[in-house]
């Protein structure tokens, strides 16, 4: 199959991103186009009789696949190999393909649900830029960057039944034996810098444990690597091929590598399937900045002049309104906030960056009183405090983490579907039903909420956006259906991760 990418695709590249002196005229671009097809994008050696408005091409190359071109000026001109990420991404197809009717079968039904692909691709626009990189580095096949779509559909608050978290979908155990640390504060499984560096170590192992084969990696990534080796060794004892299709393992096991083997031929060839692919800038989308120590999210977002969602979704790792005093200590902004914030932080007095109230114990108070009282929750003030119980004593003092904004992000949390066709009630409402609007009052939870109209707690935190564990706010405002009638929908093998 043609690879898009084998035709060396040239564009200019942003200001902010690479120093570009000069504009090219326009012949020049023509002739450097011309001259970069016939080498196969190698670099020339430098014409001395070059006029004084045309680059020329240096005897050097870049470690990020740029060609670097200087103009008679001697300064040098940048031009990027690939017009987007996506051109970028086929470039580095190495992975064996796998044909058969399961590849087909999960092709059209990617096919078949263009909405859910056009919410998944929005969301992989953030974070792709930067996987590619942190794949490249490692000498893997891109097809790898693409494995957060079959995992999570690139929803870094993506949550399963195993209690697998993140982008690429950690459970705890896996999480913390690859230094992903997760407490009250902070869960680094759905970080995207720590997730993605600890999952791509751990394809690294995989890869090297199963000799290079990247269908049986992939597999020991879902199942399991005692699984697939114990599948592997049954094979052999009875003679039988230990390739991975031919390994016995569980229904999703069996889908899982065909799945992502079948976004990959879309991403390769998407005009074969119709499908329009939205374009993601080759370069990147935020830059890190260091912030010292702990810091209100809601105060920094005001200094980077950006909405506090907003920040949420570039730094999905932090689980409250703050970072954790124990850090990190680094946010993700925007590229082009990058330079406001770390300049804003500089000049950012030590005591606003978070604020406490003092709190005196007093006589027959209790620890969720005092939350109440101050429209935090008790795992704050314990947090804030290093207390381990819940227990007081009159007289204690108390620091009380004070924000204007709610204790708790809405953490958009999604279940996965076992990969098998199975019959299950859909949890949306009936088509046409109108949700009543319930605004939380203190005392309330998720679970008295529900009692209260009649309906599922998984139900009503499914309706919002939510995980069942999370903390309500005062005043919040939650959807409720109670008189929605739940209707039966086939999940197809496909359907891994809803949209």
């Amino acid at each position: 199959m043609d690879q898009i990418s084998s035709k060396p695709l040239v564009r200019a590249i942003s200001s902010h991103a690479y120093p570009v002196r000069r504009a090219l005229p326009s012949p020049v671009i023509v002739l450097l186009l011309s001259t970069l097809l016939a080498a196969g994008c190698a670099t020339a050696p430098v014409d001395s009789s070059a006029t004084a408005t045309e680059p020329v091409i240096a005897k050097e190359k870049s470690s990020k696949s740029t060609v670097v071109i200087r103009g008679a000026d001697g300064q040098p001109l940048y031009l990027e190999h690939h017009p987007d990420v996506w051109a970028r991404i086929r470039a580095g197809f190495k992975m064996q393909k796998l044909d058969g009717p399961l590849v087909a079968k999960h092709e059209q039904w990617f096919i078949n649900n263009p909405e859910y692909m056009e919410r998944m691709l929005e969301r992989a626009g953030m974070y792709l830029y930067y996987i590619v990189e942190e794949v490249e580095k490692r000498g893997m096949p891109t097809e790898i960057a693409l494995l957060p779509a079959i995992e999570s559909a690139y929803k870094p608050y993506a949550y399963s039944r195993a209690k697998a978290a993140g982008l690429w979908q950690f459970i705890p155990s896996t999480g913390k034996l690859y230094g992903l640390k997760a407490n009250w504060w902070y869960d680094g499984r759905r970080d995207v810098e720590a997730a993605t560096g600890a999952a791509l170590n751990y394809l690294d192992k995989l890869r090297n444990d199963f000799n290079g084969d990247w269908h049986l990696a992939l597999a020991a990534y879902n199942a399991g690597e005692g699984k697939v080796s114990r599948m592997m060794e049954y094979n052999r004892l009875r003679g039988l091929p230990t390739t991975y299709e031919h390994l016995k393992l569980k229904s999703e096991t069996v889908n899982y590598v065909p799945r992502l083997l079948a976004f990959v031929n879309i991403v390769a060839e998407p005009e074969k399937y119709g499908i329009q692919l939205a374009a993601i800038p080759n370069k990147p989308y935020f830059a890190k900045v260091e912030t010292k120590s702990q810091i209100d999210l809601g105060v920094a977002a005001k200094l980077a002049e950006l909405q506090v969602d907003d920040l949420h979704k570039i730094n999905p790792g932090h689980n409250r309104w703050a970072t954790d005093p124990e850090g990190p200590h680094y946010l993700f902004v925007p590229v082009d906030k990058k330079e406001l914030l770390e300049a804003a932080l500089s000049n950012l007095p030590e005591d606003e960056r978070v604020q406490y109230r003092r709190h005196q114990v007093a006589r027959g108070e209790t620890m969720s009183q005092i939350a109440k009282r101050y429209r935090v929750t008790p795992e704050a003030v314990k947090s804030a405090n290093q207390l381990k119980k819940n227990s007081l004593r009159v007289g204690q003092d108390l620091l009380i983490p004070l924000s204007e904004r709610a204790i708790s992000p809405v953490i958009a949390s999604q279940t996965k579907t076992k990969t098998v066709a199975v019959a299950r009630v859909k949890t949306s409402p009936s088509r046409g039903a109108q949700p009543v609007i319930h605004r939380v009052r203190s005392g309330e939870t998720l679970y008295s909420i529900s009692r209260k109209y009649n309906v599922l707690v998984r139900h009503l935190a499914e309706w919002n956006t939510m995980h069942p564990g999370d903390v309500l706010r005062l005043g919040q405002r939650l959807k409720v259906w109670p008189h929605g009638t739940p209707s039966v929908k086939l999940k197809t093998a496909a359907s891994d991760v809803e949209g």
